[in-house]
């Protein structure tokens, strides 16, 4: 009788275990959306990275994990990224009216593109570019995140 139970509580408890590591596996991932708002060239070609870490935030593609741009007639944009591991990241945007696939910047490296980047941070002369910790999110579930174009520095 004992045996039996031992039995039934291993088989219980092995069955228990499985099905946490099948629920665990099945939601390793996650769909970001990256809403686009204050587009002012409502015929335009907008690009999109997703960063892992600093590395080459957000000007280089050295860290990207996802990329894609989309055509855009409208003043706001939504894409979809699916399949994201779970984690931390950091998105920027760019406004690619040339459609070169790249910020294109000034001598004194000002941007002369429209550029967006997540957490909206600050970007003027004085801040410089955003480091990749004030833009950084945490991706824990399928998460909406906005993002307001930038068409000058800020003051």
């Amino acid at each position: 009788m004992i045996l039996g139970i031992t039995q039934f509580l291993h088989h219980t408890f092995i069955a228990t275990a499985s099905s946490l590591i099948l629920a665990a596996s099945q939601k390793s991932t996650s769909t970001l959306t990256v809403t686009i708002l204050g587009l002012q060239n409502q015929n335009s070609q907008i690009c999109l990275r997703v960063y892992a870490n600093e590395q080459g935030f957000p000007l280089s593609d050295q860290s990207e994990v996802h990329s894609e741009c989309t055509e855009t007639t409208k003043n706001s944009a939504t894409m979809k990224i699916p399949n994201l591991k779970l984690g931390t990241y950091a998105v920027s945007v760019v406004d690619d009216r040339n459609r070169d696939y790249q910020l294109n910047r000034n001598i004194l490296g000002i941007p002369q593109e429209g550029f967006g980047i997540s957490n909206n941070p600050q970007v003027s002369v004085v801040t410089g570019l955003p480091k990749f910790q004030d833009a950084s999110f945490l991706l824990r579930e399928n998460q909406t995140i906005d993002i307001t174009m930038k068409y000058s520095l800020d003051s």
